[in-house]
């Protein structure tokens, strides 16, 4: 199986999507993927979608979680448990 694939959608002077990012990084030095930032500022159908969830985290396609982040539900969803 590959590595799994994350995405953040984020925006800019957004603490949580920060504090999102921060998370993300830390677990990349335990469990292997990929992690792209997205804004939701370049785009008007993201930007509509999900304008008051940011941040959102997305692993291999489905969202995960949104607004204050479980480190325990991106862990499960990148390990499969």
């Amino acid at each position: 199986m590959g590595e799994k694939k994350v995405i953040l959608y984020t925006k800019i002077h957004c603490p949580l999507c920060d504090d999102a990012h921060k998370l993300l990084q830390k677990l990349q030095q335990e469990i292997s993927f990929t992690l792209e930032s997205i804004d939701i500022y370049q785009d008007d159908l993201l930007l509509e979608k999900y304008g008051l969830m940011i941040p959102v985290i997305e692993v291999d396609g489905k969202e995960i979680d949104y607004g204050m982040i479980s480190e325990s539900k991106v862990k499960k969803a990148l390990t499969n448990f």
